[in-house]
């Protein structure tokens, strides 16, 4: 097995923005692509309160997550003070124009994690229907 997964070519993702990467286990990987065509991969998950990152607004080094607007650096994963947390993050080579992450971080990495469910407290695992979809 190959130390490196090709996923895209740098150009496929767009400026400022990111693509998302599926692993057969765990969350997905957001691969992002700065104004300086630098490229950082984090799981798509916000230390905060599991928003997506790929959904995120990239500045700079760093990314605003959708939800609350927490700035998390790309390079660290980490949220910028006063707020407090990081996400973890992958790595990432860029050779020829095409952007590969590690197969042994895809296949292992931050495999425990999981987004938050939405949605009502702790009755919505109860087994309760709600009566305006019985």
């Amino acid at each position: 097995m190959s130390e490196w997964k090709k996923i895209c070519l740098v150009t496929d993702i767009p400026v400022l923005g990111s693509r998302r990467v599926a692993r057969p286990a765990g969350l997905d990987v957001a691969v992002f692509r700065n104004s300086q065509d630098e490229v950082f991969a984090l799981l798509d998950r916000c230390p905060h309160k599991g928003g997506p990152l790929s959904q995120g607004i990239v500045f700079g080094t760093s990314v605003a997550c959708p939800l609350h607007n927490w700035t998390i650096g790309l390079a660290d994963g980490c949220a910028q003070a006063p707020d407090e947390g990081c996400t973890p993050r992958f790595k990432v080579e860029v050779s020829g124009g095409a952007v590969h992450l590690s197969t042994a971080e895809l296949a292992s990495h931050a495999l425990d994690l999981t987004r938050p469910l939405a949605g009502p407290g702790p009755h919505a695992e109860s087994g309760a229907v709600d009566a305006g979809h019985a």
